[in-house]
């Protein structure tokens, strides 16, 4: 039976320093997520509580356990390193600022603690000039592409039953991860692999930068389907499926239905729902050539010898979930209501992408970057791919607000700013992240570090304690909220955890 989708999205930013001497994206990456926290620490929110390294297994497979992790320099660990009051991570993964959103329990929850990244950005970015010279500026784009053939992540991450066999996940998840770029790709102008200069616009950001189906690795090697096996909850009891092949949408309704349909397939995999065999025979140049074909007409061969295109294998799975909601409990991904909303915008999504794509410029990014970008080359006489092309495509992805394309494509927003604004600082409250947010916010200075499934307090007592946050759905308001707050400290919270067993 399937299990409650808790879910999140990683995000890892460009950046670059205009008028910098020279380009050195750690040190800038660094100064913005350093100047974020000293910031909010002045305004009354504490020192600086950094991540706890202890519990992560990035080396393990779930094909197999290939070597021990080994922890990040200490520079990695305690200079660079956040964890914020709404349940979050913000810290500098590679040459990258990344936020990694609280764990949710929706979909459009999901939104709104990404929105509330960006907006953690854009203060970062805010706080971090004040430090440069007048001349200097930090600038971050939310995209995934440096145009040098370099590509960052946006990481989405799902909670599985662990019963469910992996190779059903490999089976039955590739047809939707290598097919849903065609309502959630980001759009990029031009193309990243070597001697394909005939594409000069594609569906996907990410798709020049996948070469297996199936592996271990994030940034060398990009599988479709990663095999990274660190549950972050009780390992007994779930998976956690990273999914590395998205891109980082500026649609507030593509990040929605990208979450949300991918969670809808995942549970039916977890019930073992009949499913027709849609794998491309050839999944990596599949990926490729659906993005580089703004035709959608683009067909490729199933396993079982059918010939079909993404809209198709697209529609397929709409009407599968449809099938499958019927017959079971649709609360693990949100509800009834919730469901009908994501089918029935799955089934329009798909009819106008085939029919007139141009009403999809609302909420399909690479439709409305497309949109901006074609009447810019109209107006100006630009060749496809034009250097100019490039930098208005990179604009759209700009966090700046008075730089930003994308606040002025009319995208159907989804989430109210009260909500976002809210959650830059407040953790959702129907997670473990609530308790994560809650007790950093209340009792900071007895917390020494914290993770995704523990927390450290430090009470005076002889020796630190640990606080274990096994299970997702556990440490919410609604079962810890009152113990928490008649609780004067930190000490006083422990006893009263203890004593609840």
């Amino acid at each position: 039976m399937a299990i409650h989708k808790v879910l999140g999205i990683e995000t890892e930013y460009g950046i670059f320093v205009r008028n910098a001497p020279e380009q050195n994206p750690i040190a800038a990456s660094s100064l913005l997520v350093n100047s974020y926290v000293s910031e909010v620490a002045q305004a009354g929110a504490g020192p600086r509580i950094g991540w706890d390294f202890g519990d992560e297994m990035p080396a393990n497979d779930a094909r197999g356990v290939l070597e021990q992790y080994v922890q990040p320099p200490d520079v990695e660990t305690h200079l660079v390193n956040a964890v914020l009051t709404n349940g979050a991570r913000f810290y500098v993964d590679h040459a990258h600022p990344e936020y990694s959103s609280p764990e949710v329990a929706s979909a459009r929850d999901g939104v709104v603690w990404d929105r509330a990244g960006e907006e953690v950005l854009r203060l970062a970015m805010t706080a971090a000039n004040r430090t440069l010279g007048d001349d200097q500026q930090v600038i971050v784009h939310k995209n995934n592409s440096d145009g040098k053939a370099n590509s960052y992540g946006t990481h989405e991450n799902y909670v599985m039953d662990r019963a469910v066999p992996f190779n059903r996940i490999v089976a039955r998840a590739t047809p939707h991860l290598v097919t849903r770029q065609v309502f959630c790709g980001a759009g990029k102008v031009g193309c990243e692999l070597p001697g394909r200069h005939d594409v000069t616009y594609q569906l996907s950001q990410r798709a020049d930068f996948f070469e297996e189906e199936v592996g271990l690795e994030t940034t060398l090697k990009r599988p479709i389907i990663n095999t990274r096996d660190e549950p972050h909850a009780d390992p007994q009891r779930y998976r956690r499926l990273h999914v590395i092949i998205g891109d980082a949408n500026m649609s507030e309704w593509a990040t929605w239905m990208k979450l949300a349909t991918t969670a809808i397939v995942l549970a039916m995999i977890e019930d073992d729902w009949p499913m027709p065999e849609l794998r491309p025979m050839t999944p990596v140049p599949t990926l490729r050539r659906i993005s580089w074909d703004l035709s959608l007409a683009e067909t490729y061969q199933t396993l079982d010898g059918r010939t079909i295109t993404a809209l198709e294998t697209q529609r397929e799975l709409c009407a599968l979930a449809r099938a499958w909601a019927a017959e079971h409990d649709t609360s693990v991904v949100g509800g009834v209501d919730a469901v009908t909303e994501v089918l029935g915008e799955w089934e329009l999504v798909l009819d106008d992408l085939e029919h007139d794509r141009e009403r999809a410029a609302d909420r399909v990014d690479w439709v409305a970057k497309g949109r901006l970008l074609g009447g810019f080359a109209e107006r100006h006489g630009l060749a496809p791919g034009s250097a100019k092309l490039r930098a208005l495509d990179l604009q759209y992805h700009d966090l700046r607000r008075d730089r930003c394309l994308a606040l002025r494509a009319g995208l159907r927003t989804l989430v109210s700013e009260a909500e976002v604004v809210s959650a830059i600082h407040s953790p959702p409250t129907d997670t473990r992240a609530w308790f994560r947010g809650t007790v950093l916010a209340r009792f900071t200075d007895q917390v020494v570090t914290a993770n995704w499934d523990s927390i450290v307090f430090d009470t005076g007592s002889s020796s630190l304690s640990r606080v274990p946050m096994m299970e997702p759905t556990r440490g919410t308001e609604a079962i810890l909220g009152e113990m928490v707050a008649s609780s004067a400290d930190a000490a006083e919270l422990l006893s009263k955890l203890n004593a609840a067993g």
